[in-house]
């Protein structure tokens, strides 16, 4: 039987998915990150499927999402989408450090995965923190200043003013390009990706994330699905599949169930 529980580090509210049995017990570890404006439930399948196979699965809500939104949220969370993703980042570095000093961490088992913004996250905890042994980017991009470009360009073409000058958003820029994995491909050291998207995705487009598949994909045991109809929307083969391939990558079969 799986067991979700609600829990809080720090002021990041989470859902824990595990088996009756294995609480309490250390076991591999898989942070699963929802989309933007989505929230920590909209992901209960991952984490209902992983905990099956003997995961402790933790679901965080995002900055100014489900729990965390706020009585006055910001005006636009489009300008505040960054902050959103860098903060999302450090909350995986709390959950993590959390994790490992109530010894729930099967060592060296730790997993890292997400839908949209969450996969954007995903790609900048790779960059961010060794400890993470696998990555599952479900509809993001390791190109986090390009897609940041795009963005901006994209709103000021709708007719929109940016809130800030091109000094702050060149400032802006630097420090998003501290996390972007295709400028610190080096920091990926041959860790295992498992990568997913649709060609015709609007939202985050194909382009941002096929010019690096095969530079992220190195590794053997990376692997790469594209899918030609789904648009923004993670399809049940890409779930089942992504499943079943962090179950290989952290060896659950460890005697971990």
């Amino acid at each position: 039987m799986v067991l979700i529980q609600k829990g809080t580090v720090k002021d990041i509210p989470f859902l824990m998915a595990e088996k009756r049995e294995n609480t309490g017990k250390s076991l591999p570890l898989f942070i699963f990150i929802h989309g933007y404006t989505s929230a920590k439930e909209h992901n209960l399948h991952f984490a209902y499927s992983l905990a099956e196979k003997g995961f402790r699965v933790i679901l965080p809500d995002a900055l100014h999402h489900g729990e965390r939104i706020l009585s006055n949220p910001p005006k636009s969370m489009d300008y505040d989408f960054w902050n959103i993703v860098h903060q999302g980042i450090q909350d995986v570095n709390a959950i993590i450090d959390w994790a490992n000093d109530n010894e729930l961490v099967t060592e060296d088992q730790i997993a890292v995965g997400g839908t949209s913004m969450g996969a954007i996250i995903t790609y900048g905890s790779l960059v961010n923190n060794p400890e993470i042994k696998a990555g599952c980017a479900l509809m993001g991009t390791p190109a986090h200043e390009k897609f940041a470009r795009w963005q901006i360009e994209r709103i000021q073409k709708a007719g929109y003013e940016i809130p800030l000058t091109t000094n702050e958003l060149e400032k802006s820029m630097t420090y998003i390009k501290e996390y972007d994995l295709t400028s610190n491909i080096e920091k990926l050291n041959d860790r295992p990706l498992f990568i997913w998207h649709s060609e015709v995705d609007a939202v985050i487009p194909y382009e941002f994330a096929k010019p690096y598949v095969e530079t992220l994909t190195k590794n053997s045991q990376s692997v790469y699905m594209n899918d030609k109809t789904s648009g923004h929307k993670v399809s049940r083969a890409a779930y089942l599949n992504a499943v079943e391939w962090i179950t290989e990558q952290l060896k659950v079969k460890k005697e971990t169930v």
